[in-house]
Parts: C-alpha cells; sequence; structure tokens
C-alpha cells in the first residue's frame, strides 16, 4: 500500500534536495527555555508554551486580558479596532472586532533551523483567532510576521486555513512549519515572538479563550540513521483502534476521504482513550449507518481549507484540545527513550514517519509521510502501535522491530524506492493529556518542557 503524495511531501522532497535545509515530511509538535532531559534532545529541540496566569500577563496586550482559574486563559477585553476580512476559500467579507497580544521574545537553547506553534483553544460561534511569528536571525535581522495559521474550531464563521507563499527569500512557512530555505549556510533563528490576534462578531460580548500558545524550535541535523537505543520497560497502554480505510470513499470533500485520514484518526484514538467523545448532536451532520462516525467528524474538524488536507500538525493539536480539558501540542522528540517514559507515565504518543515499502516490516506499505499512534513497547523493546493504515478496526495494532521503526521516525533524510533522497520529520510528534494529569504524568512533560 502506498499512501498517497501531499502538497508538503512534494515541498519537502526539494529541500532535502537543497542545501542541507532539515525538512519535514509527511501529512503535516512553563518556564523559559526548558527543555528535554535527553542529552541528545537538549542540544536539538526547545519547547516554550505560554499556559499560566503570569505568563498571560507578560508581554504586551491590544484590548486582550488574562484570566484565572484552574485553566488560565487569554480573551477580548475591550477590541482594539475591527477590520474587514474576506475568507479565500468562501470569498465572504465580513467585518470583526479584533483584539491582540504578543509575547515576550523567546531566545530558544538551540538556534533554530525550524519552529512549529501550536494552541489550545476555544472559539465558540462568531470567533475565531490567527497565530503569528516573528523571529530574528543569528545575523541581527529580522522575518516579517509570518502567519502560522487561522483558527476556528467549526467551520461556518471561517475556514481553517493555512497561508501559503510566505517567504523573505531566507526562510518560508511551509503549511504549518517555519524552516529556513538554507540550513547549511550557517543562519539560524535565535530568537522569536508570537503574536495571538483573537476576532468576534462585533456589537457582541463573545470572546475566543487561548488556554496555550508556543512553539517547538529545533536544529536537527541532517542524518538518514540515528543510535540504537537501550529498551526501557515493557508496557502497553488500552488506546481504542481505528481503522482509516473503513472510511475509503467518505467524505471525499475533506482530503479524499478515508484513505488520507491517518492524522485525525490517530487523534481520535488518543481523545477517546482519555475517555472525551463527541456528543450525538456533534455527530448529527454524519450520514447514518457508517461505522465509527467520530472519524469522519475528526477529519471534518481538523481539515485545512488551503492545504486541502487533514495533516495539519497543529490543528489536529487544536482540535484535540477542543475536548473538555485537554492540552495538546505538536513537538519532537530526541530519543525512542523519551517516547519510553511518556508511554511508561500512561501516555500515548502520535508519531509522523515516511519509509518505502518493506523498510519497516509488517507495514505492507510504503509512505511519503503518515501518522501512527504509539500505545507500548514489548519485553525486547519493539514497538506496538495502533496504526490506522490497517484493513479493518482488529487489525489496527502492530508490533514493528525497535530498530527499525526508530530509525525511519527519527531520521532527516532518506531514501525512496528509486534511490532519490526525500525528508524525514526528525522525530515529530503530537502530545495529548489531560489538565489534571497523574504527578507521574507531570514529571515526564516537565521534563520535556510541555508543561
Amino acid at each position: 500500500m502506498t499512501r498517497p503524495t501531499s502538497r508538503r511531501t512534494v515541498l519537502t522532497a526539494a529541500l532535502a534536495a537543497g542545501a542541507g535545509a532539515v525538512a519535514s515530511a509527511g501529512p503535516a509538535g512553563a518556564a523559559p527555555s526548558r527543555t528535554s532531559s535527553s542529552p541528545a534532545a537538549a542540544s536539538l529541540v526547545d519547547n516554550r508554551f505560554w499556559i499560566t496566569y503570569s505568563d498571560w500577563r507578560c508581554g504586551s496586550s491590544a484590548g486582550t486580558r488574562a484570566v484565572p482559574g484552574r485553566r488560565p486563559g487569554l480573551v477580548i477585553s475591550a477590541p482594539a479596532g475591527s477590520t474587514d476580512h474576506t475568507d479565500p476559500h468562501t470569498g465572504t467579507t465580513a467585518t470583526w472586532e479584533y483584539a491582540s497580544w504578543t509575547s515576550p521574545v523567546h531566545r530558544p537553547a538551540v538556534p533554530a533551523t525550524e519552529v512549529i506553534a501550536s494552541w489550545n483553544a476555544a472559539t465558540p460561534e462568531g470567533t475565531w483567532i490567527q497565530v503569528e511569528l516573528r523571529g530574528s536571525y543569528s545575523d541581527g535581522t529580522d522575518t516579517p510576521w509570518y502567519v502560522m495559521g487561522r483558527w476556528a474550531s467549526a467551520d461556518t464563521d471561517v475556514r481553517r486555513t493555512s497561508v501559503d507563499d510566505q517567504t523573505d527569500g531566507r526562510s518560508t512557512v511551509w503549511t504549518d512549519t517555519f524552516s529556513l530555505d538554507d540550513a547549511a549556510s550557517g543562519l539560524r533563528l535565535v530568537s522569536y515572538r508570537l503574536r495571538l490576534t483573537l476576532y468576534r462578531t462585533p456589537g457582541t460580548r463573545l470572546t475566543p479563550t487561548v488556554h496555550r500558545v508556543g512553539a517547538m524550535a529545533s536544529d536537527v541535523p541532517d542524518r538518514f540513521t540515528v543510535p540504537a537505543t537501550t529498551p526501557g520497560a515493557a508496557r502497553e497502554l488500552a488506546v481504542p483502534r481505528y481503522s482509516q480505510n473503513v472510511h475509503v470513499g467518505e467524505y471525499p470533500e475533506y482530503d479524499n476521504g478515508g484513505e488520507a485520514w491517518c492524522s485525525p484518526t490517530s487523534s481520535q484514538m488518543i481523545i477517546e482513550y482519555w475517555g472525551r467523545t463527541p456528543t450525538p448532536e456533534d455527530l448529527s451532520w454524519v450520514k447514518p449507518g457508517l461505522a465509527d462516525p467520530q472519524i469522519c467528524h475528526a477529519a471534518r474538524y481538523t481539515f485545512d481549507y488551503q492545504y486541502e488536507g487533514c495533516g495539519n500538525w497543529p490543528f489536529n493539536a487544536a482540535y484535540a484540545a477542543t475536548y473538555e480539558d485537554m492540552n495538546a501540542v505538536i513537538t519532537r522528540l530526541g530519543s525512542l527513550t523519551d517516547l519510553e517514559q511518556l508511554v511508561a507515565a500512561g501516555i500515548p504518543v502520535i508519531t509522523s514517519q515516511s519509509f518505502f515499502k518493506g523498510e519497516l516490516t509488517g507495514a505492507g506499505y510504503g509512505t511519503s509521510g503518515h501518522l501512527m499512534t504509539v500505545i507500548g513497547f514489548t519485553a525486547d523493546g519493539d514497538v506496538i502501535a495502533n496504526d490506522p493504515a490497517s484493513p479493518s478496526n482488529d487489525a489496527v495494532r502492530r508490533v514493528y522491530q525497535r530498530r527499525e521503526w526508530e530509525n525511519v521516525w527519527l531520521r532527516t533524510k532518506r531514501y525512496d524506492a528509486n534511490g532519490a533522497v526525500r525528508g524525514g520529520t526528525g522525530g515529530v510528534c503530537y502530545i495529548y493529556w489531560p489538565a489534571d494529569p497523574s504527578a507521574a504524568q507531570r514529571r515526564v512533560l516537565r521534563s520535556l518542557g510541555l508543561t
């Protein structure tokens, strides 16, 4: 089985063939500068998220205010102004009130070649948000303000979308990933700010509430292989099993139907692992009689109308966080050991990888970019994954050889079946967890800079 080629895959193949840029393939992850406790990861990845009441009171505000409580957030206090916005996917022009918040400057512990933002927000009907990033290069110059996403949980007011054709000639936003065009030049992003703009229907008291915004910055070197790790303790989590292929042909307007729904299918597995499900009202739009209608729901509400797919990484995290008291981020892990620590604490992880048929024993297909859910490890250290690219729900659970699996996940470059050099994700993953994690879960999340 060969996964369909995405537009991002084409772009990242071009990057990989260029001057050493670190590529992200596949249908496309607090206290300052907290990074992974893994020595390998600590030099490659920096996570910074604004989530506390104190965080929201820092930076600069124009019409927003911080809200305290068990889950602090940012809301519209008094609009800073109004603006007309034409939705490029519907052609509809509407007037919106807006307010904004700009984070303090963050200097990642690792000068970065790539940055991926993610956010958790509630957007009632009549509201939406925009997330932007502006950085400073190591030569003292700045990037423009790049749009990392225009997002709403629904699709009635605006269509959630990434923005194409954003570049200054030295960096580019590829769907959801800021990437330096020529990492081999030595140029790096040494600091950045994030800007949130909250929009609402004029004359109302509606407001989005943003509970988390932040980014993963990284400088993962070009590598075709990674060092082998020593297996840890065996554990398997009871994660629901769903096949994307059960939905082939359903709702083709959302990325050609189920054959391309690996990302939302994986997201839904973990959402339900944490005890959250869509309500009957949520699913009322799905045609009666379809199996697992929540997978159709996840596909619709992760769909990126510019990318024309359900594989926008931050949009999947944002969807997961629309469920009650859920946190979700996009990040990179430095090793399979980091992933084992999360699983040992009871946290399954969605991973992004690419490989040709035969590279991953037992998969039976090749992929230019695919998401699956790691739910455990065997006594021998092999990876237990819920792989949505399976013919049925019963066939979803797979066991993949540890050495093969960690290499296809963590490498940044690979050869395809024809011997051409392609990109790899370098350990990209989605991590979802509840607002009230256990002490053990909180410890491992903190060690990775995620809380």
